[in-house]
């Protein structure tokens, strides 16, 4: 390989990934350029919750509104959970509100109260229910692929 074509690469190297992120932001930027702070403000209604088999769900935010993130908080009723232990390429998030947790995680178990985070990492097996005599409430927080 020449000098000159050495010199090519190591641009390429330095300079392109920063143009994606340059061209990502601007991208963001567009985008979020349409939103207003009526858009950008949601306040938990009851009769927007969506009910489930075991409680209800309401979506603060969603992917479709947001860069991909979801926040979404879940209220599960005594001894219940909302699905059984599963995986997915996403990270996920939880944030106890009210109630007691059992917070299950690659095979092991733990019990967690209010105020406490719980992180799932890519692709690990997890799963929350309801380990308490009332309602669960907890916020889940996830960035999902595009």
């Amino acid at each position: 390989m020449k000098n000159f074509d050495i010199i090519k690469v190591i641009l390429v190297a330095i300079f392109a990934p920063q143009f994606m992120m340059a061209q990502q932001t601007k991208e963001s930027e567009k985008n979020k350029e349409t939103y207003t702070i009526e858009d950008c403000v949601n306040h938990f209604e009851v009769d927007k919750a969506k009910q489930t088999k075991v409680g209800y769900q309401y979506w603060f935010a969603d992917k479709n509104f947001t860069d991909e993130i979801t926040l979404k908080m879940s209220i599960v009723n005594p001894h219940q959970s909302t699905h059984a232990p599963h995986r997915h390429i996403e990270e996920e998030l939880f944030y106890i509100l009210e109630g007691s947790a059992e917070f299950y995680l690659d095979g092991k178990k733990i019990i967690a109260g209010p105020q406490t985070s719980l992180y799932c990492p890519s692709n690990k097996e997890h799963g929350i229910s309801n380990a308490g005599e009332t309602i669960l409430k907890y916020l889940v927080i996830k960035k999902d692929l595009k």
